[in-house]
């Protein structure tokens, strides 16, 4: 007979859990598996424990086996839209919702979120949204949850229950020389539930109906040492899942591995959340504010963003007073590596701590992360005056309203302190500055950015900070003199920028390319060799965003870019660059917009992308015409 063609597997992409023998549940995957491939999207919700993320893992695998393309994210505290977006997409993936959008939307694409009830109250949100935009693709989703359902009003998803197991297909799950009877009657005792008949001992008294968390506590954690018993109590009140090797009581993970209490997730581990929940809620009526404290002392003693992130959850969970000055401090460290968890520590602050500081700061972190809506509520409780509307201003332009923008700017310019007067008008005009496409004509505004230079009053400053805006606007200067072709003025002002850095400081470097790409797009003899400059500047630059500069201004030097000029960009990985600063937020945007412009076949979701981030960063003129280019390109 003829040979059937072979069907060609499907693949995954993120961080999808190890298959696991799966007993009784072949029904609900099957029926799973067809509503998805008929175009249902689904919302899966039970109880800790009783299946779900094995159900999602057998019914990926069989659209897998189908051809189709699987994309998991599994959500932690501090995962956010973007983080799930990583984790769909691969790395260098958007984080705007129609740069996700564009790129999910094909067909045979399923996007799997297990864990959802994970993500914190602050992030919950854009979750959704995410979540609901995708459903209107053709794409489908399944998304895991416990109850209660953190989306409980969302829509485009049909809602199912996952149930215990039947009695006679739980019967699996315990050793088959077990006595028939007893073992029914074991099944029948834990409500079918699976983690309960997997933790079951022959030794453990049965729970009576509807009460497998309480099995859990009494018997469960009645096994334990003191050693197990202390490594659960820190897991349970950890934040994140841990590496054994952060524990302050790593000495009972091995017993409780060997009590199928733990789960992994390559070198991270936590309890199950049945355990843990139970675990959490019973040191809540007593003892888990000492624990706090005690792993707060521990992760004070470590360095970095990650160790910040732990203290702080754990000081802010210990009952004592945390100043807010320390929480400051502590969220500008985090905010460099993880904007998502700096804004859930901060939510955590203000619940118990409604500084103005406070409030200051989770508004700039919401507008940093593009979050008009959340920003609006924190800039709200701010107490009115001119830092106030310093905020407003910047919500105002991410809403695209520039004029009520500007004037909410100049108002409360006009308002502030001489120093912190001084700070905003710099940073005003920078930003005027970078707010324009890459090789349009910024001309028209250099007077205007000229005389807005040489009107700040440098003098209002205390001494240490006169040298440093003095630069600032010595840079400017330089720009501009270079973008209107004024060679006598770059020359001067590099003079000036020489006599303040130093002659030995490596970011003249970087000022002098600029000069001969700036020669070199103006006459083509020159450019060959300025490429050259830049490449072997490119390549010996240890500065992310130097680096990611030089890229830029050669991209824009050149109509048609060599190939190892878009190797060097598409290469480049911007989460390299903070969040935390403008220019680090805007050279992001360049990169983005710059993918569209080298690589045709992602132009519409980088674009869209790079418009998002373009207007969270102020640049409403840029973002404007990136627009207007993406209509006249569809």
């Amino acid at each position: 007979g003829e040979k059937k063609p072979r069907k060609s597997r499907g693949r995954v992409v993120g961080p999808v859990p190890d298959t696991t023998k799966l007993h009784g549940r072949d029904e609900i995957v099957s029926s799973i598996s067809s509503g998805l491939s008929e175009g249902s999207s689904y919302l899966l919700e039970g109880l800790p424990g009783i299946g779900k993320t094995s159900v999602a893992t057998a019914v990926s695998n069989s659209l897998i086996d189908d051809g189709w393309l699987v994309r998991w994210a599994t959500c932690q505290t501090d995962s956010d839209s973007s983080s799930i977006s990583r984790m769909w997409l691969g790395g260098r993936a958007p984080t705007s919702k129609d740069a996700i959008v564009t790129r999910v939307d094909s067909k045979k694409t399923l996007l799997v979120l297990d864990e959802a009830q994970q993500s914190s109250g602050r992030l919950v949100e854009g979750i959704r949204e995410i979540l609901e935009a995708c459903s209107e693709t053709s794409a489908v989703i399944l998304a895991v949850t416990r109850a209660p359902n953190p989306f409980p009003d969302i829509s485009g998803f049909e809602s199912i229950r996952l149930e215990g197991l039947q009695t006679e297909l739980a019967r699996d799950l315990l050793p088959l020389e077990m006595d028939d009877e007893q073992a029914i009657e074991v099944c029948e005792a834990m409500d079918g539930h699976p983690l309960g008949i997997k933790l079951w001992s022959p030794d453990d008294e049965l729970p009576g109906s509807g009460a497998v968390q309480e099995y859990v506590e009494a018997q469960v954690l009645r096994r334990l040492s003191q050693s197990g018993a202390s490594s659960l109590d820190e897991l349970s009140l950890s934040p994140l899942p841990l590496e054994v090797e952060e524990m302050l009581e790593p000495g009972g993970t091995e017993e409780l591995d060997e009590s199928a209490i733990l789960r992994w997730a390559g070198t991270l581990v936590e309890p199950h959340h049945l355990v843990r929940n139970v675990r959490r809620a019973s040191l809540m009526d007593g003892g888990a504010e000492d624990i706090h404290s005690k792993l707060a002392e521990m992760w004070s003693k470590r360095a970095g963003s990650r160790a910040r992130r732990m203290e702080a959850h754990h000081r802010l969970e210990s009952g004592t007073d945390v100043d807010p000055e320390w929480v400051a401090k502590s969220v500008n460290e985090i905010v460099t590596d993880d904007s998502a968890a700096a804004a859930v520590v901060l939510q955590q602050a203000i619940s118990t701590n409604p500084e103005e500081a406070l409030f200051e700061l989770a508004a700039d972190i919401a507008l940093e992360r593009g979050e008009p809506k959340i920003a609006s509520e924190y800039i709200e409780s701010m107490e009115d005056g001119p830092r106030r509307d310093l905020r407003m201003a910047r919500l105002a332009r991410i809403e695209g309203e520039w004029d009520r923008a500007d004037e909410l700017e100049a108002s409360a310019i006009s308002g502030l302190d001489p120093g912190d007067r001084v700070r905003a008008e710099i940073s005003s005009l920078v930003r005027n500055y970078d707010d324009r496409l890459p090789g349009s004509d910024s001309r028209a505004d250099a007077q205007t950015l000229l005389a807005g230079a040489d009107s700040v009053r440098l003098s209002d400053l205390e001494e240490g900070d006169r040298e440093l805006a003095s630069l600032v606007l010595d840079l400017l200067r330089h720009s501009l003199a270079l973008d209107s072709g004024d060679l006598e003025e770059a020359s001067r002002t590099r003079d000036s920028i020489e006599g303040r850095m130093g002659a030995e400081d490596p970011r003249l470097l970087f000022l002098d390319l600029r000069s001969r790409l700036s020669a070199g797009a103006e006459a083509e003899e020159f450019l060959d060799e300025a490429l050259e400059a830049a490449r072997s500047h490119i390549e010996s630059s240890t500065d992310p965003l130097e680096r990611l500069r030089s890229i830029h201004l050669s991209l824009e030097a050149c109509s048609e870019p060599p190939n190892w000029l878009i190797e060097a960009h598409s290469s480049f990985d911007p989460e390299s660059l903070g969040d935390s600063l403008a220019p680090h937020r805007r050279a992001k945007a360049h990169w983005w917009f710059w993918r569209g412009v080298t690589n045709r076949d992602d132009r519409l979701s980088s674009w869209k992308e790079a418009i998002v981030r373009l207007r969270s960063t102020g640049c409403g003129k840029a973002a404007r015409d990136l627009t207007q280019r993406l209509s006249r390109e569809l």
